[in-house]
């Protein structure tokens, strides 16, 4: 067995592999053997067949399957030992390696192409942009305030609409005569009758019941963006949509929110007391700040990807990549299809695997599994307090085994690898950057997510 490569150019590289009968022989022979032991050949009793007959059988296919496991091992093996930092993976290269004659060769050699990833240093000083830090209004805690009673609230389904209720019906667009206009847009939408900006719209609907049809023009009672979101239209039309509208009732419901008690207080935060809401509110505004801060720094996240990726200017093995692309097997992966994608897609995700491979040499990107297990012990503690019967050592090994068990999901792992991988490089990025902190309100951080 000889492993040698070849440069062919700054990043592409060729393997050789060189195989001869005294390194697959013994696997051969002991295949064989087992085939020989396990054969039902007409004429003789099983196990029993001669072993010239075997080989005449079996051992061409035989040897070409050993001889690829030896390659596969070897070719990976080297990679390994000689420390290559490859993209994507090695091919076949078929034309040097010419037709394999597994019939009557004994030596064989064998071609694969590479490339390797290319040495680069991070255009930190670059990278602009502020992080954004929210700054949340006493309007806001009332607003979350009111969601969580809501969802905990009484529901009912009212036989005619009040002034707080949520209706939902089919909505068609009328023409100037106030017909339905054909080809005009038909839709089912649903709503709360406090989202309506015209009060007059509002009061069109109160008292209102199931098939009744109320007129009104959408551009008055929302904005554009509401328009967007409740009439599932694209964001352009959206904002030169100025019809009348009609709605057909088809039901509406109403929430009696939830008192704003202990009962509740327990409800969002199990195992925390509180003497008031004047409490609650500053626990729940301490999560709130929490929660939309981890959103403020996955928005950094994205923003300091997007430059540094623009930002790298080493050069890339495009030729090979799409070529490694192609051949990963998928039926609609084609030259034509790469080529298409390449700038848009493919391109930004090969820089950011190289990106991604120097950022560890400054701490881990990718989550270990002890970091997984507390991310999802800590989660549980906030939503499963420790029993009233229950010791720590109890407790604490009821939440292990609880977050060994979450993350041995793999659906539930990615999910929790993605987000804790954010985290790692929201980390690394601010420990670089130290970004200059920009307070900002809700409303301003959604408008820059977007």
């Amino acid at each position: 067995m000889n492993v040698t490569r070849e440069q062919l150019g700054d990043l592409d590289l060729s393997i050789r592999i060189d195989i001869e009968e005294s390194d697959y022989a013994e696997r051969v022979k002991k295949q064989l053997k087992s085939y020989q032991q396990r054969a039902q050949v007409a004429g003789f009793r099983k196990g029993n067949a001669p072993m010239g007959l075997i080989q005449r059988m079996y051992k061409q296919s035989i040897m070409a399957n050993e001889i690829q496991d030896i390659l596969s091992e070897n070719l990976y093996k080297y990679i390994a030992d000689e420390k290559l930092e490859l993209l994507g993976g090695p091919l076949s290269n078929e034309e040097k390696t010419g037709a394999v004659d597994f019939a009557n060769a004994t030596s064989f050699t064998f071609y694969f192409d590479a490339a390797l990833a290319p040495k680069i240093n991070i255009a930190w000083d670059k990278v602009t942009g502020s992080l954004m830090q929210i700054k949340l209004s006493a309007k806001d805690i009332d607003k979350r305030v009111e969601d969580i009673a809501k969802r905990s609230g009484k529901f009912e389904t009212p036989e005619a609409i009040g002034e707080n209720d949520h209706v939902y019906g089919k909505v068609e667009e009328l023409d100037k005569e106030k017909n339905v206009k054909e080809d005009g847009l038909t839709t089912f939408a649903s709503f709360e009758l406090s989202q309506l900006k015209d009060d007059e719209a509002r009061q069109l609907f109160i008292g209102k019941k199931v098939g009744d049809v109320v007129p009104f023009n959408v551009a008055k009672a929302f904005t554009p963006s509401e328009i967007e979101s409740v009439f599932r239209m694209e964001n352009a039309a959206a904002k030169k949509f100025k019809s009348e509208v009609q709605m057909t009732i088809s039901g509406c419901s109403r929430i009696t929110p939830h008192e704003l008690n202990d009962e509740l207080f327990a409800q969002v935060f199990p195992g925390e007391e509180f003497k008031d809401a004047a409490a609650f509110r500053k626990r729940l505004s301490k999560e709130m700040e929490k929660e939309f801060n981890d959103q403020c720094d996955m928005i950094y996240v994205q923003e300091v990807r997007k430059q540094l990726e623009d930002n790298m200017t080493e050069p890339i093995p495009e030729h090979f990549l799409k070529r490694w692309l192609v051949s990963r097997g998928d039926k609609d992966m084609t030259a034509e299809s790469v080529d298409q994608q390449w700038e848009g897609s493919y391109l930004p995700s090969i820089k950011w695997e190289i990106i991604s491979s120097k950022l560890n040499e400054i701490a881990p990107v990718e989550p270990t599994q002890n970091q997984l297990t507390d991310y999802v012990k800590d989660i549980l503690r906030n939503s499963s307090p420790k029993a009233a019967d229950e010791d720590d050592k109890a407790y604490e090994d009821r939440l292990e085994e609880s977050a060994r068990s979450i993350t041995s999901h793999p659906e539930q792992l990615t999910q929790l690898r993605s987000r804790l991988s954010l985290q790692n490089l929201a980390s690394i990025f601010k420990g670089q950057l130290k970004p200059e902190v920009e307070k900002v309100s809700i409303k301003e951080m959604t408008e820059r997510m977007k």
